[in-house]
Parts: structure tokens; sequence; C-alpha cells
């Protein structure tokens, strides 16, 4: 320990860096809350009206800042897992090599920015050549973002955050992880399952760790009608990387040739429209003048 991390311990004050936006708060200045436990704090309604105007600009400003900042990303996939996970551990293993073939798939990697799982496979985005994307959040035991995001962004409010993960991902892939690990994949197979977001596929892997979770989806959930029989489809599971990859571009493709035969439908629609609009004008083929 340094003569001035000695001191600083001995008064007590709070250690480590903290950035919001271009503010870089440090040992005193760091707050004891998060924006978000601000915002959501209800024993603090007398504040409401002086503070909530300018924290709803503060929220806009992070949607602005995240869709320009990440509106020509190419094609990417979300991927979640602990950040306590070590190095050395199956799932960082296998999140590295699930960067790598992503990248080479021609895929960004977006992550939370941080250690463990989520650094692993910015790692392997990067070792492969692809783009590593970091969205990190404030968080009160602060941990920066990794050293192998290549285009970062630090949120205050989940929320915020949650849409860009969501809004610029052909897919998401899950590792093994906490509750922020289950936040994720629960909110994603609620938005599939409801048609709030265009059709994407959710991929688990760490066979062994999600197991005992998905019998109980299948034996409690299913079984007792709270989701449907065919809701357990949204969900691919694997641990084989390269199955993984191909499952994400398959879908990509069936999904494009869906629109495309939407689109090429809603074309032959207006076409033939205009010609039963030309054929019954006065003047038309078969019209009287």
């Amino acid at each position: 320990m340094t003569e001035s991390s000695r001191k600083s311990a001995e008064q007590g004050s709070p250690r480590g860096e903290r950035h919001r936006g271009a503010v870089t708060l440090r040992n005193r200045a760091i707050p004891n809350s998060t924006a978000d436990q601000r915002l959501l704090d209800s024993r603090g309604r007398s504040d409401w009206k002086t503070k909530d105007a300018w924290r709803a600009l503060r929220i806009l400003s992070e949607f602005v800042e995240g869709f320009d900042t990440l509106a020509d990303l190419p094609p990417a996939v979300s991927v979640f897992g602990s950040a306590r996970s070590k190095p050395d551990s199956p799932e960082c293993r296998l999140a590295e090599e699930l960067g790598g073939a992503l990248a080479r798939a021609g895929y960004a990697v977006i992550t939370g920015g941080g250690p463990g799982v989520m650094e692993a496979a910015n790692r392997g985005a990067g070792e492969a050549g692809g783009l590593s994307v970091g969205l990190g959040i404030e968080l009160p035991f602060e941990q920066g973002l990794n050293d192998w995001v290549d285009l970062a962004i630090d949120f205050r409010y989940f929320f915020a955050r949650k849409t860009m993960f969501v809004k610029y991902a052909q897919a998401f892939v899950v590792l093994p992880g906490g509750f922020g690990t289950m936040d994720e994949l629960f909110e994603a197979l609620t938005l599939v399952q409801t048609g709030k977001v265009t059709r994407f596929p959710v991929v688990l892997m760490g066979a062994d760790y999600w197991g005992g979770l998905l019998d109980w989806l299948r034996d409690r959930m299913a079984a007792d009608g709270k989701i449907g029989s065919g809701d357990l489809d949204l969900i691919c599971v694997t641990d084989d990387v390269n199955e993984a990859v191909r499952h994400i571009v398959e879908a990509e493709a069936v999904l494009s040739a869906e629109q495309e035969a939407v689109r090429e439908e809603a074309v032959a629609r207006v076409a033939a429209d205009q010609r039963a609009a030309a054929e019954a004008a006065p003047d038309g083929p078969t019209g009287r003048r």
C-alpha cells in the first residue's frame, strides 16, 4: 500500500474511481448511492418537483447518447454472464471462444463491459479482429470497463442500458451468471414472447449450470400453464460454440427471408390496387368515356 493509500484508508475516505460521462469522481467525491437508487427511492418525494425534471433530461440524454453512438454498429450479439467468474473458469474459456467465433462470423460483441465472462467475450472478439462494445453501469462497487472494450458507454440508469442491449443486438447469448444475468435473460424472453421485439434467438451456454432452471421451467411453469408449451422453444441450449453461432446466423437468415417476403407481398398488393383503380377509372382500359 502506498503512503497516500494508507492515509486515505486511515481517514476512512472511499477509494476508487467512478465515471459519469465527462465527469470523473474519486475518493470522497464518490457518492454513497447510485442515480438509479435515488430515482427509485420513494422516501424522497418532497424532492420530486424540483429534481425529477432534471432527471428526465438526464435520462433522455442517455438514450440520445446511446442511440447516436451505436447507430452505426455492424450486426451484433449481446453476451451476458457473471462478472465474478475467474479467468480460468469453464464459462470464461467458453465466452472467449464464443467472442472469437462471433467476430469471425461478422458480428460485433456487446457486453456489460465488466470483468469475468464479459471481459472474456470482449477479449475473444478483440483478438479475432472484431469490434468489442462495453455498456457500463454506475454501481456502488465500481468495476470499471475491461481493457478489451473498443467502444464504451457508461450509463447511470439500468433501463436505458437495457434498451441498448436489445435494440442493437441480433441475438442474446447467456452464460452462467447471477441476478443481473437472470434479469437480462428473462427480460429478453418476455420481450420475444410478447412480440415487443422482432423475434431473435436466445442461446444458453453452460448446459449443466442451466439444467435445473430449465427443468423447473418445463416441469413447473409450463406444466402449470404459466407459459405456453412452445415458449421453451425460444431457448437454444448448447455448449458447442459453432452450433451457437450457426443458430444465430440461420435465425437471422430466416428472419431476413420472412421480412423480404412481407415486403414483396406489400409491393404486389399496392401494384394490384393500382391496376384495379386504373381499370375502374373512366379513362381506364375497360372504363367508358
